[in-house]
């Protein structure tokens, strides 16, 4: 099954970074978000990716020509310019890269990968957010639930501690506490090709029109996450995230190294 990452947006919640590169090049721990996402498809042995690139996709392209030479030493040789690359080990992974246009909208970046998906289900999920969601999971949930998409609700933490009070007094105090019964979007879809019929061309905001479409017609599933989930929307994300990967301690972290 192959995997729908969109990696095109202007990313201008996070300017600080995104000025000089496309947000899902933002790096964790020395590796771009998108590796991240990437890694965790590829722990449950989905390796092949389809990217819809949009605003600096060339840093996405650089990025992954020169990943293998990259990740592995090198002897170079100045007389004549060749490379010889030396063993070692790196992703299997089967990675397409598909320029979707820079002002293209969600729904429309997955429609222009019409022909790379075909007759066949697939998965689709956004390049700013990881979680440690149980894919594998999620796809079993999909094919007992007969819908034509499922999409992965998760609470994430408030930003800032709840309290109760009463008479002026706090009664309750909870330092982040999860959102209460509100479920968000968490990306990590799974979706039949006959969603592609629900998406009109470029300018289909695929959340607010297609989503909205499925959800008239009884045909979206919510596969319920209540473990980590984050997005990497604002700087104090990109910290956030960076420390728990120093620390040892990130839970999307499902791959073995």
């Amino acid at each position: 099954m192959k995997v729908v990452i969109l990696a095109g947006g202007f990313g201008t919640r996070l300017s600080e970074e995104t000025e000089v590169r496309p947000k899902p090049m933002v790096e964790i721990g020395g590796r771009p978000i998108l590796w991240h996402i990437m890694k965790i498809y590829a722990a449950h042995g989905f390796k092949e990716f389809i990217l819809a690139l949009g605003y600096k996709g060339e840093f996405i392209k650089n990025y992954f020509i020169n990943y293998r030479q990259l990740q592995r030493d090198l002897t170079v040789c100045l007389k004549d310019g060749s490379v010889e690359v030396h063993d070692g080990e790196t992703e299997d992974w089967t990675i397409h890269l598909v320029d979707t246009g820079p002002k293209t909208e969600t729904g429309g970046r997955i429609k222009r990968l019409a022909s790379l998906i075909g007759n066949e289900r697939f998965m689709m999920t956004y390049g700013d957010g990881v979680s440690s969601v149980d894919i594998s999971g999620l796809v079993r949930f999909h094919e007992e639930q007969g819908k034509l998409a499922t999409v992965t609700a998760v609470r994430p933490p408030a930003r800032f501690g709840g309290m109760v009070l009463a008479n002026n007094h706090v009664v309750e105090f909870k330092e982040k506490p999860q959102i209460g019964e509100g479920w968000i979007n968490g990306g990590f879809f799974v979706l039949e090709p006959q969603v592609l019929n629900y998406i009109n061309g470029d300018a289909t905001d695929f959340e607010r029109e297609s989503v909205e479409m499925l959800v008239a017609e009884n045909q979206l599933a919510a596969y319920r996450h209540q473990g980590f989930w984050q997005c990497m929307d604002t700087l104090r994300d990109v910290r956030y995230l960076q420390g728990m990967w120093q620390s040892g301690e990130a839970p999307w972290k499902v791959w073995a190294s």
